[in-house]
């Protein structure tokens, strides 16, 4: 189901100049922001997430990095479903996606929302890596290069949002609020469905929890810029649940040791 769905967004994008399944009312003093150098606008959401996380700087990253394989391989070692190494080497790229296009997008505008996410983002595939080391499976995107992908409806998917990004700033965001639209159907999807696992479930849970505050950023960044989202594909009721909530520990790695699940699959502290 999950590839369908990104198959459907990659004829979206396109067959169209922009996003068709996107509602957009733009106020007529929006200006393009390749022009607009003086955006420095920081959501609330950002400015929590780059100090709960310290995805601002290596050191910060390389602690997060760390406190991930403690996390992963403390948890009990369980024999994996043929649906959960799906879910795994999907995800793999499908994490990479996110972060290549928010990537490209930076390169192109240099607003930092697409900076900070995207470090996010490796946060997010370096999680899934690290099951798969654990259970020993081979890596989809061992050796991945900056948007080349395995999977050929990631690489189209990737091709189409970038070309789409490209068109102005507001695009971009626009891509990025449909990129953490899909991401957290594909979670929930997958959490529901496909995966019982402690470890493996615990990581969906984490990167469930940010891409929530991805989408709660990126929409702050909308509606700055007189834009209105509407989802394609989670509710607009949960929409609506999660841009009217605050921000989310999505960075549960670093509380891990002397921590267990409880019945939702979250970490509490002993």
């Amino acid at each position: 189901m999950k590839k369908v769905i990104f198959r459907m967004l990659v004829i979206s994008v396109a067959t169209a100049t922009s996003l068709l399944m996107i509602q957009c009312n733009k106020t007529e003093d929006v200006t393009s922001s390749t022009e607009n150098s003086a955006y420095t606008y920081v959501s609330p959401v950002e400015k929590a997430m780059l100090l709960e996380e310290g995805i601002g700087s290596v050191d910060g990253m390389d602690d997060i990095i760390e406190c991930i394989y403690t996390c992963v391989n403390g948890m009990p070692y369980e024999d994996l479903s043929e649906g959960e190494i799906a879910t795994l080497n999907y995800m793999r790229e499908e994490e990479f996606l996110a972060h290549d296009v928010y990537v490209a997008m930076y390169d192109l505008y240099h607003i930092p929302v697409f900076n900070n996410i995207s470090n996010s983002e490796f946060i997010h595939t370096t999680a899934i890596k690290a099951v798969m080391e654990k259970y020993e499976l081979p890596d989809p995107a061992a050796n991945h290069e900056l948007g080349v992908f395995e999977d050929a409806s990631i690489q189209a998917l990737y091709d189409a949002l970038v070309l789409q990004g490209a068109g102005s700033f507001q695009d971009a965001l626009v891509v990025g609020a449909t990129i953490e639209d899909v991401d957290i159907w594909d979670l929930m999807e997958h959490m529901e469905n496909d995966v019982d696992n402690e470890d493996l479930t615990y990581v969906l849970g984490q990167l469930y929890h940010g891409s929530r505050n991805h989408m709660r950023a990126f929409t702050a960044h909308l509606t700055f810029q007189g834009l209105t989202y509407t989802p394609q594909y989670i509710t607009q009721e949960l929409y609506d649940e999660i841009i009217n909530s605050g921000w989310e520990i999505g960075n549960g790695f670093c509380v891990c040791s002397g921590c267990a699940t409880d019945d939702s699959g979250m970490i509490r502290t002993e």
